[in-house]
């Protein structure tokens, strides 16, 4: 009788805990739309006294803000996909080269195929950050010394080398300014008709919602994984090609986020833990609600300027970063 007592006392405090995560959830989901509406309505160009304000609220804000949603939450779950598949927390998309991968191929495409659509310039930009991210596989495999900061190092160095490689083809092509502008990371571009196919993401976010409790056990290492009846690798392949599309749709529409995928994932981890299944709604949001704010102080630190959201998110993220790192040493 006591054990059916206890049994029970479980599933009710089960119960409440599941109904508080959720009243959480839904007061996290209206604070981050509240955001959003905020970002529609911000801006120098009046909607409200100009005949065409209604042509220009579709044409530009609307765009604007659904682009912050799907690059925010897309750019946030692949540092989290990177971070369990490594099994590294200072690792991401902008600190394994696989941002400055998509952006060399974004530059091939657009110097080979000067007409090249979007749609054209993503596929190059996905093609080049998958091989980028399996070259960065490859190489943390072979490094003996696995410590936290040394596989973060390797890869800032590999989009070091690569960078330097996208410059000087710059350079020589007469494309240093296209360069500059991809890798400044801003929504200024972003409006009606130039910015569709970041609804591919909306996809990724999809597929790592479906494989969340596969690539949690992928996570664990290949041991662990191959025991359980996991392949590994075929894990590895479908999460690599899940933040190479993500990186390359965001790198071709909106250009570098830095440190997002760092920040996102290891904030919701400090309050929640390692889930990643309950995790990824607050990773998703947590993600879009960072974008959106770094975003508002770019469109009014220096108004009626813009400054780039890259330059927002480098700041804030060289701080976070700079915390982990003292945080991880305090460890040992």
């Amino acid at each position: 009788m006591v054990m059916a007592e206890t049994a029970q006392q479980r599933e009710l405090r089960a119960r409440a805990r599941k109904k508080k995560e959720g009243w959480q959830l839904l007061v996290a989901t209206l604070a981050v739309a509240a955001l959003l509406m905020v970002s529609l309505f911000v801006g120098e160009y009046s909607l409200f006294s100009q005949e065409d304000g209604r042509e220009m609220f579709l044409t530009t804000r609307v765009p604007r803000t659904i682009a912050l949603v799907l690059a925010g939450a897309a750019m946030a779950m692949s540092g989290l996909v990177m971070q369990l598949l490594t099994q590294n927390r200072f690792v991401e998309p902008t600190t394994t080269g696989t941002t400055e991968w998509a952006g060399l191929g974004l530059l091939f495409v657009m110097y080979f195929v000067p007409a090249a659509t979007v749609l054209e310039r993503m596929v190059g930009a996905v093609a080049f950050a998958f091989v980028g991210t399996m070259v960065f596989f490859a190489v943390i495999r072979r490094v003996s010394l696995r410590s936290s900061l040394i596989v973060p190092i390797i890869g800032i160095m590999l989009g070091a080398v690569v960078g330097a490689v996208s410059t000087f083809f710059a350079l020589q092509v007469d494309m240093l300014q296209q360069l500059g502008i991809w890798f400044a990371g801003s929504f200024t571009s972003v409006y009606s008709g130039q910015y569709e196919v970041l609804w591919i993401v909306l996809l990724v976010l999809v597929a790592v919602v479906f494989y969340a409790d596969r690539l949690t056990v992928a996570g664990l290492g290949e041991d662990i994984a191959t025991n359980v009846g996991i392949n590994y690798n075929r894990m590895l392949l479908i999460g690599t090609s899940l933040v190479a599309v993500a990186t390359g749709v965001v790198t071709v529409v909106v250009g570098s986020l830095p440190f997002l995928g760092l920040i996102v994932p290891n904030i919701v981890s400090m309050f929640r833990g390692d889930d990643l299944r309950t995790n990824l709604p607050w990773v998703a949001l947590l993600g879009v609600a960072v974008v959106t704010v770094c975003d508002l102080i770019g469109r009014t630190v220096i108004s009626p300027f813009e400054m780039p959201v890259s330059v927002i998110l480098g700041i804030v993220g060289a701080v976070v970063f700079i915390f982990l790192i003292l945080k991880q040493a305090r460890k040992g």
